[in-house]
C-alpha cells in the first residue's frame, strides 16, 4: 500500500510539473493569437532563442517584443535566460540545449528530432521492456485468472474477497506481474512529452526549419490547405503508429474486466489523437511517430521473446 502511495504521489507531481513552466504566446492588444501567416505557427513570447526568418522578427517587432536580451540559438546554454522554475531548468531547457546541438551537427532539426527520441527510447529500454512484458505476462496468467475469478463469482463475504485477492496476488507472483507497472511507463512518458512539446515550440531553430519538404512548425491541416497534400502522410502515420502501440501494449485482462469500457476508452483515445494530428506541428508529430514506432517495435520484440521462452 506504502509503495503505490509514492508512486501516486509521483505520477501527480510530474502531471503538476509541466503546469509550472507552459509556452506563453505573442497576442495583440484585443488578446487574439499572433501567427506567422506563411505556417500558421503561432508566435512564442517566451522562447528560448532567436528567430532568423524576417518575416518572424518584424511579427515580433510589431507586437513589441524586445528580442535584444534573448540569445541566438548556436548560443544557447542551459542556464541562458535565467532561472525559469523547476520543470524548465530540469527537463525543457537541457532537452532544448540537445536539439540544437544536434542540429547543428546533422543540419536538420528534423532529423535532430529523430535521433533524440530514438536515443532516449533505446536508453529507457530497459525500464520500458519491463512494462511491455507485463501485458504478455498478463496473457500467460489470463487462464488461472479466469479460473479464480469464475470461482468466487457468487461469493460476496469479506472472507472470500481477501481469499480471491491472495490468490490473485499469488497468480501475479508466479508470473513476476506488478499491477503498478504502467505507472512506471507514464511517470516516464508523460514528463517526456510535453517536455519535447514545450522545447520544440519555444525553438524558432525548430519550428523555421523543414524536413523532406515540410515545414516543422506548420500544421499538416494548413499544410494541406496551401496545396501540399504530402502532408496528409503525416497524419496516417500518427494514426497507424498511434493505433498500433495501443493494440499491441494491451493486456489480456484489460479485455474481461470491464472490457467494454476499456475498448472505448482506448477508441477515443485514438479517436481524439487522430483529431490532434491535423492541428499539431509537423515537428511534434515526427517525435510521436518515431516515439510511438518504436513502442510497437519494443512490443513485438517482446512478444517474440516470450513466444520461445
Amino acid at each position: 500500500m506504502k509503495k503505490k502511495k509514492i508512486i501516486l504521489v509521483l505520477l501527480l507531481a510530474f502531471l503538476v510539473l509541466p503546469l509550472a513552466g507552459c509556452t506563453q504566446y505573442v497576442k495583440t492588444e484585443d488578446k487574439k493569437v499572433v501567427m506567422d501567416n506563411e505556417t500558421g505557427e503561432r508566435l512564442v513570447s517566451n522562447m528560448l532563442c532567436k528567430p532568423t526568418k524576417e518575416n518572424i522578427i518584424n511579427l515580433y517587432n510589431e507586437n513589441n517584443i524586445d528580442l535584444n536580451n534573448v540569445p541566438a540559438c548556436n548560443d544557447f546554454k542551459i542556464t541562458s535566460n535565467g532561472y525559469e522554475g523547476v520543470w524548465t531548468t530540469i527537463f525543457v531547457k537541457p532537452l532544448a540545449f540537445i536539439i540544437i546541438k544536434l542540429t547543428s551537427l546533422v543540419k536538420n532539426a528534423g532529423l535532430a528530432i529523430i535521433i533524440i527520441t530514438l536515443l532516449i527510447r533505446g536508453i529507457l529500454y530497459p525500464v520500458t521492456k519491463k512494462t511491455a512484458m507485463q501485458s504478455e505476462m498478463m496473457a500467460k496468467a489470463k487462464p488461472e485468472i479466469d479460473k479464480i475469478e469464475k470461482k468466487y463469482a457468487n461469493k460476496t463475504s469479506q472472507q472470500d474477497q481477501m481469499a480471491h485477492s491472495q490468490e490473485i496476488m499469488m497468480v501475479y507472483k508466479k508470473y513476476g506481474i506488478n499491477p503498478m507497472s504502467g505507472c512506471i511507463f507514464a511517470l516516464i512518458q508523460i514528463p517526456l512529452f510535453f517536455a519535447f512539446y514545450e522545447a520544440m515550440n519555444r525553438l524558432p531553430l525548430v519550428f523555421e526549419g523543414t524536413f523532406l519538404g515540410l515545414d516543422l512548425g506548420m500544421s499538416p491541416l494548413n499544410g494541406m490547405y496551401k496545396g501540399n497534400f504530402f502532408y496528409i502522410i503525416v497524419i496516417v502515420l500518427v494514426i497507424v503508429m498511434t493505433y498500433l502501440s495501443f493494440k499491441l501494449n494491451k493486456t489480456a485482462t484489460t479485455e474481461d474486466v470491464n472490457g467494454f469500457s476499456m475498448k472505448m476508452m482506448t477508441n477515443m483515445s485514438i479517436g481524439m489523437i487522430a483529431i490532434a494530428s491535423f492541428t499539431i506541428s509537423t515537428s511534434i508529430a515526427i517525435y510521436w511517430i518515431c516515439n510511438s514506432g518504436f513502442t510497437v517495435v519494443q512490443n513485438l520484440l517482446v512478444k517474440r521473446g516470450t513466444k520461445h521462452a
